[in-house]
Parts: structure tokens; C-alpha cells; sequence
């Protein structure tokens, strides 16, 4: 944990417990406080709410999605004696390791840190392949018995918020209806493939599919396979298939930098010690974050560390690509950490494989048996599998959320998202989010959630001990939040003039889905804003 973080010109130190935060500097909303700087709404209703205010119920809640970010928000609220019922599209938990299940798949995070730091898990190997943490998310719900909150196969359409009654309709797929006073919406950023407009694309006669949604019945072998991208999906897949394939064309729009995973089984002592001293896996995850804030000074483009870990990439592309043309196309003219690094130890070796070729160019467009690149040259394939990523910057693209006077979220935002924490919006009144503007990154996005779910848990049972029936993010608070996040986004390599193509910016230009700092200045500012002036509701 880092001893203090800066929010503008106010310091928050950690060298007290978490109740009594010290702040110095200028605080000027001190003094008032509510938890997660939410203000009161006065509801047009003069008669009283069913809502139950006292003992174990509180304020129903709806949580939307059961990956691992609902069932940080179901285990939270579930700790703090709360109801709530979580509503999964799919058939079962995961989110995004339910609907990703191509080959190689794994997390590119060290299992110990992308996990919750409530409990520990007795881990197979160093990064986890998607079926254990598809089996780590069922350990989590079943451990706290969550699942029985769990209505999965059922989507959620619509959230509207009724002014006169402090409740939301939470309108499903299937035509019905339900009242909640409280809705947290654990959507996620990777939850909606982004699919090419190339042109053509609906003529391919061949199989074609996004890797999250990989069609397993198409058997592979021997036939001409197309791979468009090269981010981090892309460098799982790729060595995981080309060993299978007849002959594999990998298509780069833009080269990215490459280190290795390391990844590996623990060893049977390894995980016996993990299992038995519990506190050792504890300090090995303390350990993980206390080396990325040291690597995270490589986001600073002119620091020292930026050309230490770029000198890596170079050591590490020389040393395992054999051919000087092909190390030319895979060399990137921009920051490291541009756009999301890649993490793999396959990768550059499958490209070396006399059955690979790169090919360094977009997709124009697509024929009925092939693609063709920038440069117009036909590739004759049998298989096309886009690795092309998810609409990273349309939160909340699947769900209708109507606020104070039925305005909708999409219309108040208007291609800009942005929120308090990246969890309220004003006008939204008990509505949160999980995984919302700029709180992708910090190292563990795990780490992130269950602190988001902890700020909306907290905010939830303080509605009930206070007999509030609804509180609201003051205009104030977001704008400010949001300026100094711009700020500090624009000194580090991800800004929108780092020269490379990435998944972070909107159409307004503004990156909305990073984090610009490490997970401790997240984990201190969740803490701590509470503490910079929000007044009580009576």
C-alpha cells in the first residue's frame, strides 16, 4: 500500500486506520460527509415506502451480470445483511471467462492477483487458464452462498427510475417487470465483441467468428486459417492453434510490445504452502503490487523506466525472433504501454513456424474464399477468425438506464461517459457501476472491482441504517473527478497523442476506460473521498 495519494492539491495519508483517513491541504467540503459523495434527492412521494429500512433487509438490489464484478458486489452485500438478487444472461457465472472459451485462453495478471483479496484459492498455476477461473468464480459463489440470489438465462433490457415511489422497474427480456430500490450494473468492458465492417464480410463462405464467441465444432486441422489481430487475445490463440492449422496468416494493423508471460504449474511444495500458510499467498499478492507500482513508473514516456522496459522488448524480440525483416514488422514506433502491452511467451515463437506468416497490414475487405490487405493483395483462406476486440468505450451499451425526468444515460452522456469514481452519475440516483468509466487498469482490474463493490456495498447499508430512500452524485464532485483523472491521464503514455490505436478513447477524443495510476491510489481515494464534504440527508 503506498503511504499517501493526491486528489488536486489535497494528500491522503494511510498511516491510520482507514476510519480516521488524515487528509492536509485544501479541503473545502470537509466536515459534511456521505459515503461515496452522494448528496440527497427529495422524492416528489409524501406517503411512506415497503421498503424495509431496519434489521438484516434494507433496500432490494439488483445486480446485472454475475462475472467476477457481480460477485464482488453479491459477497459484499451479503456480508453487510443486505437483499439482493443478481440477474446473468448467460447460463451460468463468469462473464467474461463464461463467454471466452477459445484456445489458450488464460488471464495475463498472476492468478494471486487477479483474485479477490477476501479469500484465498488454491491456484494450479501462476496465470490461470480460463477453465480454473471459470471454476474460481463457482468457488466464490457457492463459498458465500450467493448462489441462490442467481437468476441466470434471464437479460435485463431497462432500469428506469420512478421519482415518485424511489424505485427503478428493472424491465427483462422477456416482456416482465420488477421493482428495486437500488440497481448495480457489473456489465464489464469486455462483454460486447466489436465486429469489422469490412467489406464482404457477410460473403466469406467459410466459417467466421469473434474469438468470444469461438465455434468449437469447426475442426481446425490442416485447413488455411486467418488470425486478424495481434493484441492480447490474439497472442493466446495464435501459438495455440498453429501447431494444428495446415498454414496460419496473422494480420497486424500495428505492431504492439511484447514481454514475456512466464507463466507456469506451481509445484506440488508451492501450492502445499500456499494452502497451509494462507498468509503467504496473501504477502505474495501484497508483493505483486508493490513491483507493478515500480513498473508503472514506465507510463511516464521521457522516465527512465520507460526506456529500461523498452530495452527488454528489444532483448526480448531479438533474442526470440530469427528473421531481422520479420522483427522490423513486429517493432512498434510508438511508448511502451500506448496501447495495452502484450504479455505472452508463445507468441513471437509461433511466428518463427514455416507454417505462420505475418502479415503486416489491415483488412480492407473480405471475398468469398479470402481477405484482402491495404496493399491489395488476396489471401486464400479457409477460416476467419477475428480477434478484433469489444466495444471497450460503449458502457452500458446493452441496457436502457432512465434517471431523474426519463432522461437516458446514453443521452446525458452523448458519446462521453464519465462518472464519480467510475461508479455514480448525477441524475442516476441509486444507480452504480462496476467496471465504469476510466477504472479499467491499476494492475489487477479484480482489485478495482471489489473496491467499486465495496464503495456501492458501504453507500447501501448506510441508506439503511440512515433510513435514506435515495442519494444522488453531486454535478460538482463528478466534474471535479473527472478534470483531475483527464490530468493525470495526460502525463502518462496512454494520452490520446501517444501516437498509437488503441481501445481507451471515445469518439469525444477522451480516454474513458483508463485508470492513471496504480490500484493503491484507487483503493485510498475510494476510502477516502467520503471524507471531502457531502452533506447528510435529514
Amino acid at each position: 500500500m503506498v503511504p499517501h495519494a493526491r486528489y488536486g492539491n489535497v494528500r491522503i495519508h494511510a498511516d491510520a486506520p482507514t476510519s480516521r483517513l488524515r487528509l492536509s491541504g485544501d479541503v473545502p467540503w470537509r466536515g459534511r460527509t456521505l459515503p461515496c459523495g452522494l448528496a440527497p434527492v427529495r422524492c416528489t412521494s409524501n406517503g411512506k415506502t415497503d421498503v424495509t429500512v431496519s434489521g438484516t433487509r434494507g433496500p432490494r438490489v439488483a445486480i446485472i451480470g454475475c462475472g467476477l464484478g457481480g460477485i464482488a458486489a453479491a459477497v459484499k452485500l451479503k456480508k453487510k445483511g443486505l437483499d439482493f438478487t443478481v440477474f446473468e444472461q448467460s447460463e451460468g457465472p463468469g462473464g467474461t471467462w463464461w463467454d471466452n472459451r477459445y484456445p489458450g485462453c488464460e488471464v495475463d495478471i498472476a492468478s494471486h492477483a487477479y483474485s479477490f483479496s477476501f479469500l484465498t484459492y488454491d491456484w494450479t498455476r501462476t496465470h490461470a487458464g480460463q477453465e480454473e477461473l471459470q471454476r474460481y468464480a463457482e468457488h466464490v459463489l457457492d463459498r458465500f452462498d450467493v448462489r441462490r440470489h442467481c437468476r441466470f438465462g434471464v437479460r435485463v433490457e431497462s432500469a428506469t427510475w420512478d421519482e415518485e415511489t424511489a424505485r427503478y422497474e428493472v424491465r427483462l427480456a422477456d416482456g416482465t417487470a420488477e421493482p428495486f430500490e437500488v440497481v448495480i450494473s457489473c456489465l464489464g468492458l469486455l462483454s460486447r465483441p466489436r465486429y469489422p465492417d469490412w467489406r464482404g464480410l457477410d460473403r466469406f463462405e467459410g466459417p467466421k467468428f469473434h474469438t468470444a464467441r469461438w465455434e468449437h465444432e469447426h475442426d481446425l486441422t490442416g485447413k488455411r486459417v486467418a488470425v486478424v489481430g495481434t493484441g492480447s487475445t490474439a497472442s493466446q490463440v495464435v501459438p495455440a492453434i498453429a501447431g494444428k492449422v495446415g498454414q496460419l496468416y496473422v494480420f497486424q494493423r500495428q505492431p504492439g510490445w511484447v514481454l514475456p508471460k512466464g507463466e507456469r504449474d506451481f509445484t506440488a511444495r508451492e501450492r502445499a504452502i500456499f494452502r497451509r500458510l494462507p498468509f503467504v499467498q496473501k504477502i505474495r499478492r501484497l508483493f505483486m503490487f508493490w513491483k507493478f507500482r515500480m513498473v508503472f513508473k514506465g507510463y511516464n514516456p521521457r522516465g527512465r523506466m520507460q526506456r529500461k522496459i523498452l530495452r527488454l522488448c528489444h532483448e526480448y524480440l531479438e533474442k526470440t525472433v530469427e528473421d531481422p525483416k520479420l522483427r522490423a514488422q513486429l517493432t512498434p514506433d510508438y511508448p511502451w504501454a500506448c496501447k495495452r502491452p502484450v504479455l505472452s511467451t508463445g507468441f513471437y515463437p509461433a511466428l518463427n513456424r514455416p507454417n505462420v506468416e505475418l502479415v503486416p497490414h489491415a483488412v480492407t475487405r473480405v471475398t468469398p474464399n479470402g481477405i484482402v490487405d491495404a496493399t491489395g493483395v488476396e489471401h486464400d483462406i479457409d477460416v476467419l477468425i477475428m480477434a478484433t476486440g469489444f466495444e471497450t468505450t460503449k458502457f452500458l451499451a446493452s441496457l436502457d438506464v432512465r434517471g431523474t425526468g426519463g432522461v437516458s444515460i446514453h443521452d446525458t452522456w452523448k458519446d462521453d461517459p464519465r462518472a464519480f469514481l467510475g461508479i455514480t452519475v448525477p441524475g442516476y440516483p441509486n444507480f452504480f457501476m462496476l467496471y465504469g468509466p476510466n477504472t479499467n487498469g491499476g494492475f489487477s482490474v479484480i482489485a478495482q472491482l471489489e473496491r467499486q463493490a465495496e464503495v456501492a456495498a458501504r453507500t447501501v447499508a448506510e441508506m439503511r441504517r440512515k433510513r435514506f430512500r435515495a442519494v444522488d452524485t453531486r454535478p460538482s464532485a463528478t466534474d471535479r473527478w473527472v478534470r483531475w483523472v483527464d490530468g493525470q491521464i495526460g502525463k502518462n503514455t496512454s494520452s490520446s497523442d501517444g501516437g498509437c490505436t488503441n481501445y481507451y478513447h471515445a469518439e469525444s477524443g477522451r480516454n474513458v476506460t483508463q485508470w492513471p495510476k496504480p490500484h493503491g491510489e484507487y483503493y485510498l481515494l475510494t476510502k477516502a473521498l467520503p471524507f471531502f464534504g457531502f452533506i447528510k440527508v435529514r
